[in-house]
């Protein structure tokens, strides 16, 4: 393959690994909530329009279900869910390591962004060689555990996009920013032009 034929296969993949998941998340929820808002069927309920013979609709009433029903599932899971069932729960997904190993990481990513602990909390500095820094986030301080004292784990999201890379950085190449943890993602994600406070 030529390296024409190779540079168009890279951006292909590229391409897939950012289109593929929006493209995806964007059809799971027009899905959810058409199917919910076909559930409903309003039609039984208010009947047609006597003067038109249009079907009546209530606009986004789909969208409110399905709000709601993850609502419910979060105070549901909150205040009934016990830890011998979440056990349970663990030990099934050990059993199917596939399954473990997708729910798993949705749930690591969903929990660093809005879980009770957030993992993109501590923006940082990080010198990259010369006068150059990238903005990224301190995931993990302390790396003794797997044989690398006096280095972290940053990860640097890339700008309009939902990817990033992980680096191992040496501690004083680290410097805490000044600014929370929201602003700094905002800022790189809009690649620089975001204002913050």
């Amino acid at each position: 393959m030529n390296s024409i034929g190779r540079a168009l296969l890279n951006y292909l993949i590229k391409g897939l690994l950012i289109v593929l998941p929006i493209a995806l998340s964007v059809f799971i929820v027009v899905w959810a909530v058409t199917t919910v808002d076909s559930w409903l069927n309003v039609n039984n309920i208010l009947g047609v329009d006597p003067n038109t013979g249009a079907s009546r609709n209530i606009p986004g009433l789909g969208l409110a279900l399905v709000i709601s029903l993850i609502l419910i599932a979060g105070i549901f899971v909150t205040y009934f869910v016990t830890e011998p069932m979440y056990d349970w729960f663990h030990r099934l997904l050990d059993k199917i390591p596939f399954l473990k190993f997708i729910y798993s990481s949705i749930k690591d990513l969903t929990e660093a962004f809005v879980g009770d602990e957030k993992k993109f909390n501590n923006p940082v500095l990080v010198e990259v060689g010369g006068d150059l820094k990238r903005i990224g986030f301190l995931t993990q301080s302390d790396l003794k555990s797997i044989n690398l004292p006096g280095e972290s784990i940053v990860y640097f999201p890339f700008s309009y996009s939902f990817a990033g890379q992980v680096y191992v950085v040496k501690h004083e190449k680290i410097k805490p920013l000044n600014m929370s943890a929201a602003d700094a993602m905002k800022l790189v994600v809009s690649g620089g032009v975001s204002h913050f406070n």
